[in-house]
């Protein structure tokens, strides 16, 4: 017996154990029904072929008989990543063809496409094309010359799971994805939930009329402050702290223009050149609010009280109080300027700057526009 996959990767102190992606388990799970057709033996694990070259040995949850071919299911196992899908079966039902071909359909649980922009043409089941291509790979390894295959990739349970993921914003209705681009799942990585905002990202620019302003917002405040401003969550994106590869995304996409909006302790970052904003990676909000207000004329004693804040928001207090607004227009303009630069100037940026209690500090003249012409798309009047 090959031996069972496990890996482990260190993350500060700790060893995490890596898992397999649910394309992994569609491609295994198929390979095995496919097995037991073409040789009649019933195997207990699988060794399924990863899209770099190497191969991985997984254990199967079932392997049987049905009435039409066969069918084997796989467990997800996320490892030690937070991942939803952990424990949910991943079954392939397979019937042999006469002919050479492979067709790859959704069953109960994996989700069906229905708006654009995903790698994946609409009204198909949301199994993406790396698992596509892996599932085909190892049906290969193992069916007869010259017989093909229908093989159908089922989630049971996978309906109530896809209400806790993206893929109701994604228009990904029924169940889960099948994904997976290496195979592997490495523990608390970051780079799935990018690559998830990229997806996004391009659904949103098939949705939102050509040529049409992108809006950006930070997180849950900035989603709310906007919603007072008449902009409905649909037609923003919720990036997170990662502004920097959004930006990339969106210029990759072709994004001509965009509006951020953020609370004053992000846009403030990004105004210092700052454009991954969690504070683990980078902070010196209070040292650009202090270098703004002294450019605003503050005095001594109270650009020592902003830099001594322990928040924006106390910080935000001791400049209203002084009446230095003109900080709040340079955060939002060396924001936007900051943001152009980082695209190359290929993108024009407008950006909103707001605060505690969803109060507008500052709108920077491009976001104005922006505004102004997404709220008349929209046939509303722009809540400037």
């Amino acid at each position: 017996m090959t031996e069972i996959f496990e890996e482990y990767v260190a993350f500060g102190d700790k060893m995490l154990r890596k898992g397999y992606t649910t394309g992994t388990c569609a491609a295994a799970a198929a390979q095995a029904a496919a097995y037991l057709l073409a040789t009649g033996e019933m195997p207990a694990q699988v060794q399924v072929e990863l899209p770099q070259g190497r191969s991985i040995t997984l254990p199967l949850a079932r392997c049987e008989y049905t009435a039409q071919g066969a069918l084997a299911a796989v467990t997800k196992d996320g490892g030690d990543d937070p991942d939803i899908t952990s424990g949910l079966d991943i079954l392939a039902e397979v019937r042999l063809t006469e002919d050479d071909a492979i067709a790859i359909a959704g069953g109960r649980g994996v989700g069906t496409v229905t708006l654009a922009g995903l790698k994946v043409p609409v009204g198909q089941a949301a199994i993406n094309p790396t698992p596509r291509a892996m599932i085909e790979q190892n049906l290969r390894r193992v069916l007869p010359k010259g017989k093909g295959a229908q093989v159908v990739i089922s989630a049971p349970g996978g309906e109530e799971i896809a209400k806790r993921t993206f893929n109701p914003r994604l228009g990904i209705v029924g169940g889960i994805s099948i994904l997976g681009s290496t195979g592997i799942v490495n523990p608390m990585s970051e780079d799935a939930l990018k690559q998830s905002l990229k997806v996004e990202l391009s659904v949103l620019l098939h949705r939102l009329p050509q040529g049409s302003p992108v809006i950006f917002a930070f997180g849950n405040y900035g989603l709310d402050f906007l919603n007072s401003r008449g902009i409905a969550a649909e037609n923003v994106l919720k990036i997170s702290n990662y502004l920097g590869f959004m930006l990339d995304a969106a210029r990759e996409l072709g994004v001509k223009r965009l509006l951020l909006c953020g609370h004053l302790g992000k846009l403030v970052k990004v105004s210092g050149g700052i454009f991954h904003t969690h504070s683990h990676v980078a902070d010196a909000r209070l040292e650009i609010l202090t270098a703004y207000a002294a450019l605003s004329g503050g005095d001594m004693p109270l650009l020592r009280q902003i830099y001594a804040a322990k928040t924006t928001s106390a910080a935000a207090e001791a400049i209203d109080a002084a009446g230095l607004t003109d900080v709040y227009r340079l955060v939002a303009e060396n924001a936007a300027r900051r943001a152009e630069a980082y695209t190359y100037n290929e993108m024009t940026v407008g950006t909103m700057l707001f605060g505690d209690a969803n109060r507008l500090l500052y709108m920077e003249e491009t976001a104005g526009q922006m505004l102004a012409e997404i709220a008349q798309e929209n046939g509303k009047e722009a809540d400037l």
